[in-house]
């Protein structure tokens, strides 16, 4: 299968099927030195893993990673660090019935399309699960970028209709509610609105804002690899995402250049701008200000409502779902937006170091 590694300078392979003994990723590129355990790696997959909530998939794992590799008395050693996470609550028995036929919603018809055969036990190669390779290379990248004053915060911006206040921001509900919402009565609305969802056997879906402070201006290279394609790129290829903005997004369409135009000022010897409806990238580069992105995220195709669709054969069918699915996806991919954000800035940094000859010199000659 083409296409399952990330990046070019600090890449990242995923590998593992939903339903498979195990799934993970492999790192290379990331530098020695960097202090690093699993406990480092273990917290961003606790904040995606299954079965905590009223709102997430009953199932129940553990996610427990292991660092089999690139790793040595608690520093990276320079080569490849291989992931390991294992699957231990798979229930293949729950998928038999769409073996045959394709779920809306899904990938079911596209890999038979592409490849002939799939794994049709939870979707194999296209489940939520491939994100634990994400979130765990992630991981690395996050502290990497740490260690140089770049930090995230990802939350859920909207869940169906309802919408987190303007005006409410409180970081530590992010990790208290079930909706991952920074916003507490929103999230009881969000609750509820689910829960109505649920009772009519649907799913919902909503966005994921994102917020990158700290990235120094100048990142991101001026044509195919710009900061926003690149970010795009890694969002996008969350397999839920349908749609991705940066700073003002759509809502620059409707807007004059007058308004649009983000104004510059020296302020203290130092350039910075009024505004920030570019989101914190000009040309695909950044310039300086807050990187702020979104993500919007599908409502989950896996309803138990009964649906129409075809067999392999074309014959017309309906089905009804049956598994452990959550009714929506934002609030345990919001750490896998995170991740990702932080694996493309990651990449793009390391390809920025060879930009200028003095930066060259400056590291052979000192």
């Amino acid at each position: 299968m083409a296409g399952s590694t990330f990046g070019k300078c600090f890449t990242v392979t995923t590998w593992g099927e939903s339903h498979g003994p195990a799934l993970g990723a492999v790192v290379d590129g990331c530098p020695a030195g960097l202090p690093l355990c699993e406990a480092d790696i273990q917290y961003y997959l606790d904040r995606r893993r299954p079965g905590q909530t009223a709102i997430s998939t009953p199932r129940k794992e553990a996610d427990q990673v292991r660092i089999l590799s690139g790793v040595f008395e608690g520093r990276t050693t320079g080569t490849p660090i291989s992931l390991i996470v294992e699957n231990t609550s798979h229930k293949s028995g729950d998928y038999q019935q769409i073996a045959s036929c394709y779920r809306p919603g899904h990938a079911d018809y596209t890999f038979d399309q592409k490849y002939g055969l799939r794994d049709y036990r939870g979707g194999g190669r296209s489940s939520g699960r491939e994100t634990i390779g994400r979130v765990a290379a992630g991981a690395i990248a996050l502290k990497l970028l740490k260690e140089l004053g770049i930090t995230f915060c990802a939350y859920t911006k909207s869940i169906g209709p309802v919408k987190t206040s303007d005006t409410v921001f409180d970081k530590d509900a992010i990790r208290k509610t079930p909706t991952a919402m920074p916003d507490y009565e929103a999230s009881r609305q969000a609750e509820a609105y689910l829960q109505s969802c649920m009772a009519q056997k649907d799913s919902a879906g909503g966005v994921i804002e994102c917020r990158i402070d700290g990235i120094p201006a100048g990142i991101g290279e001026p044509v195919f690899d710009k900061l926003d394609a690149s970010l795009g790129k890694a969002i996008l290829s969350i397999g839920a995402v349908k749609a991705v903005e940066i700073g003002d997004g759509c809502r620059t369409a409707l807007a004059k250049g007058s308004e649009n135009n983000d104004a510059f000022v020296s302020r203290c010897g130092r350039i910075t701008k009024k505004t920030n409806h570019a989101g914190g990238i000009l040309g695909g580069i950044s310039d300086g200000s807050a990187v702020l992105l979104r993500a919007y995220i599908k409502p989950t195709p896996s309803i138990f409502q009964k649906q129409d669709t075809v067999s392999q054969d074309g014959e017309n069918i309906t089905i009804a779902i049956e598994g452990r699915h959550d009714p929506v996806i934002v609030p345990r991919a919001v750490v896998v937006v995170e991740a990702m954000a932080a694996l493309a800035v990651t990449d793009l940094l390391f390809e920025n170091m060879h930009a200028r000859m003095e930066n060259i010199i400056s590291f052979y000659r000192k």
